[in-house]
């Protein structure tokens, strides 16, 4: 399946626009149609490029048909500037799953590996998707925490920018996931104080020069959802997400994709939660199920606006 057939877009032309310009792309996970409409309607009322983000799990969880049903009930056009990403593909073969189904952009996460190997891997799935007109993203450094499947560690490790030239050129990719600080999953600080090792960023973007940089694992967790959570019925004590401010810094170094993952999830849940818990003699579905989107939604365009800064 082409994915120019859905009306969707590759990476190359949105990144390169938002580092001329100096915003990110945001990148949203999405798992099923009431996510996948919340993130799509925030785009399209704030006219931002949008990255959809699609996990292993997730789409094991959607399923290859019921996704692709998705997809096309968008009815997409080139001009809106929306991809479909592979986040955190584990190997060759699910990456080229991801392009046979449609997808304009895929991530291969070879960062466990050693260089070399993340290399040779690396650039076996860009040699493949090129043929296609697919973007590839890879990654150099380790975040930890937990987000999905294949997505956890406990520990992580720095991107070494003496590396990063040499992995561009040697892979082909076009763009770059690097670790300066940022985690999986809503536990990613453990006080207020921390920064991200700007100094990292600082010395991958002088390497690399208007070279398309990603920051994974950089939900900024709002507190009014972890509140809600808590408020009614949940158990989410000491989640600290980035601070805004930090990532908008983080947009001025090269930074031009942004993923935010945990933010929907808590906004759902939130929303979930009050609703049933205030409307306790409601079954219906669609009510509590809207109370999770319409919460997708508002975050979704409040980071368009407030962080990535790509809407207009």
């Amino acid at each position: 399946m082409d994915y120019k057939d859905f009306g969707l877009v590759n990476t190359k032309q949105m990144f390169a626009n938002a580092l001329a310009n100096h915003y990110a792309v945001p990148a949203f996970n999405f798992y099923n149609m009431e996510t996948l409409v919340a993130i799509v309607a925030a785009a399209r009322d704030t006219h931002s490029p949008v990255i959809l983000a699609v996990s292993e799990s997730a789409l094991k969880y959607m399923g290859d048909d019921m996704l692709r049903g998705m997809i096309w009930g968008l009815n997409l056009t080139p001009n809106e500037n929306v991809a479909l990403h592979l986040d955190h593909g584990s190997s060759f073969e699910s990456c080229v799953h991801a392009i046979e189904l449609g997808f304009s952009s895929v991530m291969i996460d070879g960062s466990k590996l050693p260089f070399d190997a993340n290399a040779d891997l690396t650039r076996t799935v860009v040699e493949f998707a090129h043929k296609y007109d697919v973007s590839v993203e890879s990654e150099l450094g380790t975040l930890s925490g937990i987000e999905d499947e294949n997505t956890q560690s406990a520990t992580s490790s720095y991107t070494n920018p003496d590396d990063v030239v040499n992995f561009v050129n040697k892979t082909g990719t076009d763009s770059l996931a690097i670790a300066i600080g940022t985690s999986h999953g809503a536990y990613k600080r453990k006080s207020d104080d921390e920064e991200l090792r700007f100094d990292i960023l600082d010395a991958v973007a002088k390497q690399l020069p208007d070279f398309p940089l990603v920051l994974h694992g950089a939900s900024s967790v709002p507190e009014q959802f972890v509140k809600t959570i808590n408020e009614f019925g949940g158990k989410m004590t000491n989640a600290r997400g980035i601070a805004p401010d930090q990532l908008r810094r983080a947009v001025q170094m090269n930074i031009c994709k942004i993923n935010v993952d945990s933010d929907s999830r808590l906004a759902f849940t939130a929303g979930v939660r009050e609703q049933l818990a205030t409307h306790p003699e409601n079954f219906n579905p669609r009510d509590y199920l809207n109370a999770g989107r319409e919460n997708i939604y508002a975050n979704c365009v409040d980071e368009i606006k407030n962080i990535m800064q790509s809407g207009k």
